[in-house]
């Protein structure tokens, strides 16, 4: 298993100012979906930031979104570890498979691969 990306997860009532702000660093929108919005840097693609207001289909924000090329051997390999999952493993109507897990110190982690 490989890893992709990794972006941080930041729960904001303050999507648009947000995005200005990070525009000035150079960040640029390359996805919205009203409730989740996504930065990048237009040099580094994979260089990201996420300001979300609450999860579409999830109990909870994750602090932070880790893509990997294959999510079914990631949530594999924590189940047989025991760690606790927060959101199950499921195809999501925006074209990710993911599912949400708790790390050691407390962070719920959304696990994802694109289909």
């Amino acid at each position: 298993m490989a890893v992709r990306r990794v972006m941080p997860n930041v729960t904001s009532e303050a999507m648009e100012e947000s995005r200005d702000f990070y525009g000035l660093l150079g960040f640029e929108e390359v996805m919205n979906h009203g409730w989740i919005t996504t930065l990048a840097s237009p040099a580094h693609p994979a260089a990201q930031v996420s300001f979300m207001t609450a999860d579409r289909t999830a109990p909870v924000v994750p602090d932070m979104s880790v893509e990997v090329d294959d999510v079914d051997a990631a949530y594999a390999a924590m189940r047989e570890q025991g760690a606790e999952i927060i959101h199950p493993l499921q195809d999501e109507e925006w074209g990710v498979r993911r599912f949400f897990v708790r790390d050691p110190n407390g962070r719920v982690v959304n696990i994802l691969s694109h289909r």
